[in-house]
């Protein structure tokens, strides 16, 4: 016996699609999702820019003025240089090319260049190329190059066809700083350490051995707003209490729950797109010096040309928008707390931010290459030891690193300094001052 406020399926001959869904449950009305759920189920599909370079695919990039193919990077400039007649031209700058250096305040929904789409997991990271000029096969291997040359006839192959690995972004910012110049400020950054440097590091420190690398970034724009509120503090009253050790200082202070709104955007905000070097285990390496070394003139990056990574080597990135999403997030909110920061300056105590919301109105993606010239000593030591880096931004010279130290010696620095300090003190006591 079936009760009548049950609906039930009609039974009989049909096929599935005569039978109507049961009230309520097709199709799913979105207002009634939670807040995360609808708005994945609401926000549009992203929108695609083409940044592909159509004219390089066949893998061989030629010279506009004699049609030879062993195209180099000219050191110091964003300049290419053909090695046989030395003409020289400008790659075209992607701010231009793709309008990607307008539209900030009217983002809407997700934009993805063409080079930052979806990785495939399946596709391959070695490509094969068939030479126009002999008919060999030349392979290149996408994990750490983007160019080859033809055994046979020597053309030179560079990857440019945007393929699904991961490995060829939408642009690159060309290296300025010079192998001696990067060597020069590498040597200098570590002589300023030497004193406490462990011995092992000094005896085998080559600065010679450092690589030009290409780390890849994925550049974002956005459009975003953000509603933060807490509690700030104005200090009425200071005043203290006891005498001697038990001497203690106390205020007295007004308590307000205050509240801020800001609306702003971000144009060419870098995120890390390789799970290595987006890995900031402190206890396992140093990746973290590698941002301590922006910004990059990204605003200067030219559209995608293998030719400018010849003989140089590179890291493919391995993630994706969504992965970068959580990290965009916490980078807004960051921004946004230094947006409202000089409206809260009267809470002389401090504002405690207690509550946080961040609207992302629109983002642009775009894929690229930015050059770091890098050192790397691995400490023995541990389950895996300790792989320092030192790093020199490829635009600008800027540099930090991590050098190994022996911790004996900063020890006994510190309690030479202490000793020092407290003899100054005791001094100073005696005069009565």
């Amino acid at each position: 016996m079936s009760n009548d406020n049950t609906p039930t399926r009609p039974s009989g001959p049909g096929s599935p699609q005569d039978v109507p869904p049961l009230p309520g449950t097709f199709p799913i009305d979105p207002s009634t999702l939670p807040k995360p759920i609808r708005d994945e189920v609401l926000a549009p599909d992203p929108v695609a820019i083409d940044t592909s370079a159509a004219e390089l695919e066949d893998g061989l990039n030629r010279c506009p003025k004699c049609g030879a193919t062993d195209i180099r990077h000219k050191a110091g400039s964003d300049l290419l240089v053909c090695v046989y007649c030395r003409h020289q031209w400008h790659g075209a700058r992607v701010e231009e090319e793709f309008g990607l250096g307008t539209g900030l305040d009217d983002l809407t929904g997700t934009i993805i260049a063409s080079g930052a789409v979806d990785i495939d997991d399946d596709a391959k990271s070695l490509m094969s190329f068939k030479c126009s000029g002999c008919g060999a096969e030349v392979t290149v291997n996408t994990e750490s190059q983007m160019t080859a040359r033809c055994h046979w006839c020597r053309h030179v192959f560079g990857v440019n066809e945007q393929v699904a690995n991961g490995a060829v972004p939408d642009a690159v910012l060309p290296f300025h700083i010079k192998k001696d110049d990067a060597v020069s400020r590498i040597r200098q950054f570590v002589d300023k350490r030497r004193l406490f440097a462990l011995k092992a590091f000094k005896e085998q420190f080559t600065p010679e051995n450092v690589i030009a690398i290409y780390l890849p970034y994925m550049i974002v724009d956005g459009r975003a707003s953000a509603d933060v509120s807490g509690q700030g503090e104005i200090e009425t009253a200071r005043y203290t209490r006891g005498t001697g050790k038990n001497r203690k200082t106390y205020y007295d202070a007004d308590v307000y729950q205050v509240e801020r709104h800001v609306d702003f955007t971000v144009d060419d905000l870098p995120l890390e797109s390789s799970g290595k070097r987006g890995n900031l285990d402190t206890k396992a390496n140093t990746n973290n010096i590698i941002n301590t070394i922006l910004p990059f003139d990204t605003k200067n990056a030219v559209k995608w040309n293998a030719s400018y990574l010849n003989g140089v080597t590179s890291e493919k990135r391995d993630r994706d928008v969504e992965e970068l999403r959580p990290r965009l997030e916490d980078q807004l909110l960051s921004i946004a707390r230094a947006q409202v920061e000089s409206s809260v300056a009267r809470y002389d105590r401090g504002v405690r931010w207690e509550h946080e919301r961040l609207d992302v109105h629109g983002t642009r993606w775009v894929s690229m290459y930015l050059p770091v010239w890098l050192y790397s000593y691995h400490q023995p030591g541990g389950k895996n030891g300790m792989l320092h880096y030192i790093a020199v931004n490829g635009r600008t010279g800027e540099i930090m690193g991590s050098v190994p130290v022996q911790q004996w010696k900063l020890l006994l620095a510190a309690l030479t300094v202490g000793t020092i300090v407290e003899g100054i003190a005791l001094w100073l006591l005696g005069f009565g001052i």
